[in-house]
């Protein structure tokens, strides 16, 4: 689904091809039937802050929310285990490795397969229904880091919010 290719794009570190980019972004979001009024607002506000701060500006604040602050961080293992040490972290991210590759899915990357970017990339490749079911299953983690960057005041917390919104197996029934 479109919109969870979007949100990944959204909440990976900013860069200059992300700004170059905003003007497709607002295009696609404005024209998704996948995105609601409520959403597309969100997102348009969230582009509109991305467009209006300097690129130097958007990196400091990426580095010190999500890699600076512990409760903000986008690996999801981590607000569910803790530090790298805990013993049952490990086996979950195996896990989750081992489910993209049941479905095909080389990850090319050098984050863990917890990270929320690549979870999100992960559910754009997945029917309405199967993304809603995986990402139901992070839902309380997804709530408790919405809450912190919503607490902290962080523009980020708009494009959690809707990943935590659909999270959800209540929209399956909709």
């Amino acid at each position: 689904m479109q919109i969870y290719k979007i949100l990944s794009v959204l909440l990976e570190y900013p860069d200059q091809e992300l700004l170059d980019h905003l003007p497709e972004l607002r295009t696609e979001i404005a024209k998704s039937p996948d995105i609601d009024i409520a959403e597309k607002d969100a997102l348009r506000k969230f582009l509109e802050h991305l467009a209006n701060t300097p690129l130097t500006g958007l990196q400091a604040d990426y580095v010190k929310t999500f890699d600076l602050t512990p409760e903000h961080s986008l690996h999801l293992t981590h607000h569910l285990f803790g530090d790298d040490n805990d013993k049952n972290r490990g086996p979950a991210l195996i896990d989750l490795g081992e489910l993209y590759k049941d479905y095909g899915v080389k990850v090319m990357t050098n984050e863990l397969p917890d990270y929320l970017p690549l979870i999100l990339e992960f559910a754009a490749m997945l029917d309405d229904n199967e993304a809603m079911v995986f990402l139901a299953d992070a839902k309380k983690v997804l709530k408790v880091l919405t809450d912190n960057l919503n607490k902290a005041g962080s523009p980020y917390a708009a494009p959690l919010a809707i990943v935590e919104s659909r999270a959800t197996l209540t929209r399956l029934a909709a």
